[in-house]
């Protein structure tokens, strides 16, 4: 069973996120955060209702929160909801 969305799993997940995956953090801040502007996003914090990110828009330090469209159970479906949210902004952003 996967771990509950814990302030602890936020940190790994955004760890995991900001490391091996930025050029998704920076897509959702582009299709999601409605940012296309954002040079480079951060994932900050997530939980159950959605995402936190941090984002360099000309020059400054921006905050967005990007729901999810349903409430998630634990940190496996945090990341299927992220897999899932990638392909549906790749899709959008072509």
């Amino acid at each position: 069973m996967a771990d509950p969305i814990t302030p602890e799993i936020s940190d790994r997940i955004c760890k995991h996120m900001n490391d091996d995956h930025a050029s998704a953090v920076l897509t959702y801040a582009h299709v999601y955060g409605k940012s296309p502007a954002a040079q480079t996003a951060a994932m900050s914090a997530i939980d159950p209702l959605g995402m936190d990110l941090t984002a360099q828009v000309d020059g400054s330090t921006i905050s967005l929160r990007i729901p999810f469209d349903r409430e998630l159970t634990d940190s496996e479906d945090a990341h299927q909801i992220l897999i899932t949210m990638i392909k549906e902004a790749r899709k959008l952003a072509t």
